[in-house]
């Protein structure tokens, strides 16, 4: 076995890509208190805010880095779909973005709600709305990507969901803690590398 070295500033990950190449049979969504809204063109600060409040505790930063433009290529394209999950008061606590760009495949490029709804079963119906919204005519492949920075129980709802693994790598990008683009608590299950080895 052998191991590789992470240097100082930086953090490494194993992602885990899984597809879903069929159909699934229909089923009743679960009931939740929630509601889907689509965000047509999304202004580009809010859809960031809600960006972070959803994936800053498993340290996403990808979309808090692109410029503006390159951003608003992707979200307002009209073939990537983004939703905001919101309660019964209104308040956006979740995201779910479907990106049919490359039919016919469809990538659920990011599902999430805020930390405070986990295990309350919401993902479940979060899931039911993705998969519902997905499955169109002229999809042929639902995938997505997950990694060891997620959820420890990411990858086995993705699997239960009906998804299944098909590919692994190592990814290792330069910490967005110590470029402040996420606070330095930020995820604290993933060790902060910022002093060299003694």
């Amino acid at each position: 076995m052998g191991m590789i070295p992470v240097d100082p500033g930086m953090v490494a990950t194993i992602v885990t890509h899984l597809e879903m190449r069929t159909r699934p049979l229909p089923a009743p969504i679960p009931a939740a208190p929630l509601r889907l809204v689509r965000w047509k063109e999304p202004n580009l600060a809010t859809y960031r805010a809600l960006f972070r409040r959803v994936g800053e505790p498993w340290l996403w930063f990808s979309r808090l880095i692109m410029t503006d433009s390159a951003l608003a290529a992707i979200i307002h394209d009209p073939a990537v779909e983004v939703y905001a999950v919101t309660d019964p008061r209104g308040t956006e606590i979740g995201l779910l973005e479907l990106d049919f760009r490359a039919l016919p495949d469809c990538e659920l490029s990011f599902f999430g709600l805020v930390t405070e709804l986990n295990g309350k079963g919401y993902g479940r119906w979060l899931m039911a709305q993705a998969k519902s919204l997905a499955w169109r005519k002229g999809v042929t492949r639902f995938w997505v990507h997950t990694c060891t920075l997620d959820s420890p129980a990411a990858l086995g709802f993705y699997r239960k969901a009906g998804f299944v693994p098909y590919g692994c790598e190592i990814e290792t990008f330069a910490d967005p803690r110590l470029a402040g683009i996420l606070p330095r608590d930020a995820a604290p299950h993933v060790p902060l590398l910022d002093q060299p080895a003694a």
